[in-house]
């Protein structure tokens, strides 16, 4: 009999060459789970600066293919079988092969499955890595119809560049995103200018064990801070609403799945926080299933399907405003090969 589930490994090409505070690479690795008879698809892809042992998930996935009992048919079962002391990228691809099969077997698209809000079709940010100001106002103009710009900062001369794409995009709301390379002086500076140039929000401008720090900035900027790897645990968001932060930025590869994702989002709401619902470079098997949850987000960064060369799957698809629609009348999370 195959076995209860199975993985490949995909190695992901980047349009352009990724530079964020952390290094520059062109490519990231990806995993494709499938459940017996392709009853069920997940994803577990998480960049190489996370410092997550692959020989750790994949020993979660042995295990999973290794059991003696069928796969849930419930949601509240799913736990149950997924080795819970397993890296959280691991845990969410299991997790989403899971959900899959369920809501295919219900004929019911994630979205319902979970009686979530319909996704309303918003558009994703779209990613501006580290680069010359020159370069990134250049990249700012050739996606003209699309409203919302992240920018990558973290490097030396970060005025410049956000001027640049400012100067280029006077129409773009722009989100800036430091990947924890700011210490708390150097943000605490920086808001001087950023101030000046219409920003949305910022994203994770400090390390990410600086919770209390990450207040800090908050108190001194109506801008809102959102928290990303400081992000992994429902402790980190006590922290973060303890400290002041406005909002957070979910990542299913990062908190171990939907399920925890959601439970995450519930209690950031009570601490009147604010939502972004984010991702890896991944494919578009793990981008449509946080896809089924962006009727609960204030922002979507959900652009990775646009940013690498040789997705392997068809699942949400982008107009060319960048606004996200699912794929019509597919159950479950509602992937395909391509």
């Amino acid at each position: 009999m195959p076995a209860a589930l199975t993985w490949d490994k995909f190695t992901l090409n980047l349009r352009n060459p990724f530079h964020l505070s952390y290094g520059t690479t062109d490519t990231r690795d990806a995993f494709w789970l499938r459940l017996r008879g392709d009853e069920g698809w997940g994803e577990g892809t998480i960049p190489p600066y996370y410092r997550v042992d692959l020989s750790a998930m994949t020993s979660c996935w042995q295990h999973a293919a290794e059991q003696d009992k069928p796969p849930p048919d419930s949601i509240e079962k799913i736990a149950a079988w997924i080795p819970q002391d397993s890296p959280a990228p691991a845990r969410c691809g299991l997790e989403l092969a899971l959900l899959d099969r369920i809501g295919k077997r219900r004929g019911l698209p994630l979205w319902k499955l979970l009686d979530l809000p319909e996704p309303a079709g918003i558009p994703t940010a779209f990613t501006i890595s580290i680069d010359t100001p020159e370069a990134m106002a250049r990249m700012a103009k050739q996606i003209a119809g699309y409203p919302l710009i992240k920018i990558k900062l973290g490097s030396e001369d970060d005025e410049s560049r956000v001027r640049a794409v400012r100067e280029a995009r006077p129409d773009a709301r722009l989100v800036i995103d430091a990947n924890a390379g700011w210490t708390l002086d150097a943000a605490l500076k920086n808001l001087k200018w950023l101030e000046t140039c219409r920003i949305e929000l910022i994203e994770q401008p400090l390390a990410k064990d600086q919770h209390a720090a990450m207040g800090e900035v908050q108190k001194n900027t109506s801008i809102p801070i959102v928290g990303d790897e400081s992000v992994q645990s429902m402790e980190d968001v006590e922290k973060l609403g303890k400290a002041g932060v406005a909002g957070i930025n979910v990542k299913l590869m990062k908190v171990g799945g939907v399920l925890p994702a959601l439970v995450i989002l519930r209690r950031a709401r009570e601490l009147k926080m604010k939502i972004m619902l984010g991702c890896m470079i991944e494919t578009s098997l793990g981008i449509t299933a946080m896809a089924h949850l962006s009727g609960l987000a204030d922002w979507v960064d959900l652009d990775a399907p646009l940013l690498i060369s040789n997705d392997p799957f068809d699942g949400v698809r982008y107009d060319q405003n960048a606004r996200m629609t699912l794929p019509d009348e597919r159950p479950g999370i509602g992937a395909v090969k391509r």
